[in-house]
C-alpha cells in the first residue's frame, strides 16, 4: 500500500466503525454486534465477556444476547460454540443463547468467562426461586428490578447457587461433576471438564434430547431455591473474571 492509499483507508475505516451501529463491526480490535456498537459515549464502562454455549455438543452459529443492568449487546457463536464480545454496559448481565428450538440462559457478574449450558439454566432457576419468582419473570423483570440486579451481581449469591446446582444434581442423578465451577471455567466442546459433565448429565437423564434441563431437574432446583430464600442482598463482592473462575 502506498502513502496515498494509507491516507485514504484510515479515514474510511474510522468512519465505518463510527457509523455501523446495527451490524457486526471491528473497532479497537473488539467484536461488537447490535445497537450499542463499540462505544456509546454515555459513560458506561467497557464490558468484555466470553464463553462457550453447549449442551453436550456445541451450539454453533447461535445468537447470544446480553441484557445488562445498563446496556445490552449481542453476537454469534463460532463453530465451537464460543462467543466473545466487548461492549458498553454495566454488570450484571443475563445471557440468552438461541439455537433452533433451544434457548438457554446464563449470567455474568464480572468481566471474563460466563458459559451458557443447561447447568447455567438451572442456576438461574435456583436464583429465581430464591427471589420468590420464576426464571421467566426474573429475566423479564431484570432490566428494571434493582433487587434482581443486586442478587445477580453478588458473587456470594451466584457462587452459592452454582454450588447448589452441583450438589442437587449429584444427589439426584448420582453424577459426580468434574468441573463444579461450570459458569466461569473455560472449556472446549469434546474435551474433559464442563463438556464431559454435560454428556454425563445427559446420559443420567438430567438433560433431555433437545439439550434442555429435564423437568425433574428444573423442579428439583426450583424447590431447593425456595427452601433457601434471599431475604436480603448485600453489596456485590468485588472480583475479576480470572478470580471468579479459580473459585470452587
Amino acid at each position: 500500500m502506498n502513502t496515498h492509499d494509507a491516507r485514504f483507508v484510515r479515514p474510511v475505516l474510522a468512519a465505518f466503525c463510527g457509523a455501523s451501529l446495527a451490524t457486526l463491526v471491528a473497532c479497537s480490535g473488539s467484536s461488537c454486534f447490535g445497537l450499542d456498537g463499540c462505544g456509546s459515549g454515555d459513560g458506561m464502562p467497557n464490558v468484555a465477556l466470553s464463553g462457550t454455549a453447549a449442551i453436550g455438543k456445541a451450539l454453533a452459529s447461535a445468537m447470544v444476547s446480553f441484557s445488562c443492568a445498563s446496556g445490552s449487546g449481542s453476537t454469534l457463536t463460532d463453530g465451537g460454540g464460543h462467543y466473545s464480545i466487548t461492549f458498553n454496559a454495566t454488570l450484571p448481565c443475563i445471557l440468552t443463547v438461541t439455537s433452533g428450538g433451544t434457548t438457554l440462559h446464563s449470567l455474568a457478574f464480572v468481566d471474563g468467562t460466563s458459559n451458557t449450558t443447561p447447568e447455567t439454566e438451572l442456576m438461574l432457576v435456583y436464583l429465581a426461586a430464591q427471589l420468590g419468582t420464576s426464571e421467566t419473570s426474573l429475566i423479564a423483570g431484570f432490566p428494571s428490578n434493582s433487587q434482581f440486579q443486586r442478587a445477580l451481581a453478588n458473587q456470594t449469591d451466584v457462587l452459592a447457587a452454582q454450588s447448589a446446582v452441583v450438589t442437587n444434581l449429584q444427589q439426584r442423578y448420582a453424577v459426580t461433576l468434574t468441573a463444579p465451577a461450570f459458569l466461569t471455567t473455560p472449556f472446549i466442546v469434546g474435551q474433559a471438564g464442563v463438556d464431559s459433565d454435560l454428556g454425563a448429565l445427559a446420559t443420567a437423564g438430567a438433560i433431555d434430547v433437545n439439550g434442555m434441563p429435564d423437568p425433574v431437574a428444573v423442579a428439583l432446583l426450583s424447590a431447593a431455591g425456595l427452601a433457601h430464600p434471599l431475604t436480603t442482598t448485600s453489596t456485590p463482592a468485588a472480583g475479576t473474571g480470572s478470580a471468579a473462575s479459580s473459585m470452587m
